[in-house]
C-alpha cells in the first residue's frame, strides 16, 4: 500500500455496472471493526476505527457522502488481499452466515476493467460445527470452490487485521475441503495445515483409471493430439499435475501457451467436477517451478493448493523430496508433506492492497 499523505486523498470511479469509492485515510465502512495497515516509511503501522458513513464529517467526503445516502442499492465494504498475485475480494461476513452478495455480483465485482478486480471474493463467516470462522468463495466465474490456498492465507491475515492480533496466532476455519488450521507466523508469513491430500481417482475426482491401486499417477491422458502424463490429486479441490508429456524430457513452463492449454484441461471429460492444472518443471530434488490454470479463475500468479499438489505428484513420480521450495509467477511457496502425519504444510504470505466500498 502506497505511504499515506498528510492530506486527505479520495479517488471517486463511476465504471458501469456500478461505482467503486477508495478513500485514503478511511473515513466510511465497516462496522464496529478496527483494521491494521501496514507500516511505511513515515508512519508506523496504526489501528484504524473504521466508521460509519453517518459520522464522516469533512468538506471533502461530502461529495462521497451524497452519492452514497442517493444510492438506493447498499454499499459492500471490502478489503482487497493478495497471496503471491492471486488477488481478492475479503468481505467481513461474521454477522451472518449467508453471504453479502450473490455469485452474479462476484463476477461483477471482480471484472478487471468494469469492478474491483479479483480471482475471487472470499467471505469471512461464522464458525461451523466448533470452528472458529467459517470460509467461502466465489471464483471470478461466479462458481464456488471448496477451498484456496491462497485465499486461506489471505483469510488468516485478514482476520488477524479485524480482530488486531498480535505477534504468533491460530485459529480454526470450517471450508468445504474440511478443517484448516492457519498460523501467522511471527515474520507476518502464514503457515497452514492443509490436511491430507486425497489419491484415490473417484475421489478427486476423475475417470481416469489408477495406476497405483486406485490412485493417478503418471497416467497418459489425451489433451489436443498429445498424450500427457498426468497425476491427479485432491487437496479438497481436484488438481490435475504435468510433468510433460509421454514424448518430452520435461516442460519449460514458461514456453507453455496456458490460455490455449489450460480449457482443454479444465473441462476434459475424465474431469467431472472439472479441475486445476499444474504445469511444472523440475529445477532439482527440492526446487520445483510451476505455472497454473484455475478451475474457474484462469491463469493465476499463484495457487495454493496446487503448489501442494504439485508437491504430492513430484514425491509420488519419484522427481522430488518431501520438502520443497515452489516457484509460481508471482512468487515462492515453502510446501512440505511430513510423512509422520501425511499432512501438508504450506508457508507463505498475505497482503493487503486498499480497502474501499462499492455500491452494489
Amino acid at each position: 500500500m502506497a505511504a499515506a499523505s498528510s492530506a486527505p486523498c479520495r479517488l471517486a470511479a463511476s465504471p458501469s455496472p456500478s461505482r467503486l469509492f477508495l478513500l485514503k485515510p478511511p473515513s466510511l465502512f465497516f462496522r464496529a471493526s478496527t483494521l491494521l495497515l501496514p507500516s511505511t516509511s513515515s508512519s508506523r503501522a496504526r489501528p484504524l476505527a473504521l466508521a460509519s458513513p453517518t459520522s464522516v464529517q469533512s468538506p471533502m467526503a461530502s461529495f462521497l457522502d451524497r452519492k452514497a445516502q442517493a444510492q438506493p442499492h447498499p454499499l459492500l465494504h471490502f478489503v482487497k488481499y493478495h497471496g503471491l498475485g492471486n488477488d481478492f475480494i475479503m468481505v467481513d461476513n461474521r454477522d451472518s452466515p449467508l453471504p453479502l452478495i450473490t455469485p452474479d455480483q462476484a463476477v461483477k465485482l471482480c471484472h478487471r476493467n468494469f469492478g474491483i478486480g479479483a480471482d475471487g471474493v472470499i467471505f469471512v463467516m461464522p464458525g461451523t460445527n466448533g470452528t472458529d470462522y467459517t470460509m467461502r468463495i466465489f471464483n471470478s466465474d461466479g462458481s464456488e470452490p471448496e477451498m484456496c490456498g491462497n485465499g486461506v492465507r489471505c483469510f488468516a491475515r485478514f482476520v488477524a487485521d479485524l480482530e488486531n492480533h498480535q505477534g504468533k496466532h491460530s485459529f480454526t476455519i470450517h471450508t468445504g475441503a474440511g478443517l484448516i488450521v492457519p498460523e501467522i507466523q511471527e515474520d507476518g508469513q502464514v503457515k497452514v495445515d492443509m490436511g491430507q491430500p486425497i489419491l484415490a481417482g473417484p475421489e478427486v475426482p476423475t475417470k481416469i483409471p489408477g495406476t497405483q491401486n486406485v490412485a493417478v499417477v503418471k497416467a497418459g491422458l489425451e489433451v489436443d493430439g498429445l498424450t500427457w502424463n498426468v497425476t491427479c490429486v485432491s487437496m479438497g479441490n481436484p488438481h490435475c499435475i504435468t510433468f510433460g508429456t509421454a514424448d518430452s524430457q520435461g516442460l519449460e513452463v514458461d514456453k507453455i501457451k496456458l490460455a490455449e492449454i489450460g480449457p482443454k484441461f479444465e473441462h476434459h471429460e475424465l474431469f467431472p467436477a472439472r479441475t486445476n492444472t499444474e504445469f511444472v518443471q523440475i529445477l532439482s530434488r527440492s526446487h520445483l517451478k510451476m505455472r497454473v490454470w484455475e478451475r474457474g479463475a484462469g491463469a493465476t500468479l499463484a495457487c495454493g493448493t496446487g503448489a501442494c499438489a504439485t508437491v504430492v505428484a513430484a514425491v509420488l513420480e519419484g522427481h522430488a523430496e518431501r520438502r520443497c521450495i515452489v516457484d509460481l509467477p508471482g512468487g515462492p511457496l515453502e510446501i512440505e508433506w511430513r510423512e509422520e502425519d501425511n499432512h501438508i504444510y504450506m508457508t507463505g504470505p498475505a497482503e493487503s492492497v486498499f480497502y474501499g466500498s462499492i455500491l452494489l
